[in-house]
C-alpha cells in the first residue's frame, strides 16, 4: 500500500534524521556555555543565533527546513521563558512541564484502553482501527505506550530535581542524554510491539480493518 510507505518516510524527515540530533543539540550546548561565561542576554542571543544558522544552513542545503524552523521556534519560546524567569535554567521549563503533560496523556490513554501507540501506527500506516477488537494487539501497543509513559516520566522527574537543585549545566546534560537516547530504546520497544500487533491482527480487507472485526465501533 502506497500509504503506509509515504506516511513513516514523511515522519522521519519532519524528525530531522540523524542530524536533527546535532542541530537539536548546539543551541542548548551554547546556550549554557554562554549563560555560564556571559550571562543571560548573551546566552539567548547565542541560542537564537546558533537555530538561525542551522535553519539556514538547511535552506543553503535544500533539505527539509520544517525540523529546523520547528527546532527554531522551540528555543525561541525557551529562551523568552528563560528572559520572563530572569534565570538560565528556565530554559528548560518547556521540556520539563511538557514530558509531564506526554506522559499523563499517554497514561491516560493505556488506562482507557485506547494507547496512544496504537492510533499512531493507524495513522503512520493508512490502516484502519481494527485492532482494537484483537486483545493481544491493544496488549502490544498498551506495552509500547507504557515504554512512552516511562521515558517522559523519567525526564520529567530528572530534570526537574536538576531544575530545583540549580543545576544548569547538568539540566543541558540531561536534556540531550535523556533525548534522542532513550527515544531510541523506547522506538525500538514500539517496533517490536507493532510486529507483535501485526501478527496478532486477522487478515484485513483493503481498508485495513479486520473483516471480523467490522462490528468494532467507539
Amino acid at each position: 500500500m502506497t500509504t503506509s510507505r509515504t506516511r513513516p518516510e514523511r515522519l522521519l524527515e519532519q524528525a530531522g534524521g540523524v542530524s536533527g540530533l546535532i542541530y537539536s543539540s548546539l543551541p542548548v550546548v551554547v546556550f549554557v556555555l554562554m549563560s555560564s561565561v556571559s550571562g543571560l542576554l548573551a546566552a539567548i542571543g547565542s541560542a537564537l543565533g546558533v537555530a538561525a544558522l542551522v535553519l539556514l544552513w538547511r535552506v543553503i542545503r535544500h533539505d527539509s527546513v520544517q525540523p529546523a524552523f520547528s527546532g527554531f521556534l522551540g528555543v525561541a519560546v525557551c529562551a523568552l521563558i528563560a528572559y520572563v524567569v530572569g534565570e538560565s535554567k528556565g530554559y528548560f521549563l518547556l521540556g520539563i512541564w511538557m514530558s509531564l503533560v506526554w506522559a499523563v496523556v499517554v497514561a491516560v490513554s493505556i488506562l482507557v484502553r485506547r494507547p496512544l501507540v496504537g492510533y499512531a501506527w493507524s495513522w503512520a500506516s493508512g490502516r484502519g482501527y481494527g485492532w482494537r477488537g484483537v486483545p493481544r494487539a491493544v496488549y502490544a501497543f498498551d506495552i509500547a505506550s507504557l515504554c512512552w509513559v516511562l521515558v517522559f516520566g523519567a525526564r520529567f522527574v530528572v530534570q526537574r530535581l536538576l531544575y530545583e537543585a540549580d543545576q544548569t549545566g547538568w539540566l543541558a546534560v540531561a536534556r540531550i542524554g535523556m533525548g534522542w537516547p532513550l527515544t531510541a530504546i523506547a522506538a525500538l520497544v514500539t517496533y517490536a510491539a507493532i510486529k507483535s500487533a501485526q501478527r496478532a491482527i486477522p487478515s484485513a480487507d483493503d481498508d485495513g480493518v479486520p473483516e471480523d472485526a467490522d462490528s468494532v465501533r467507539d
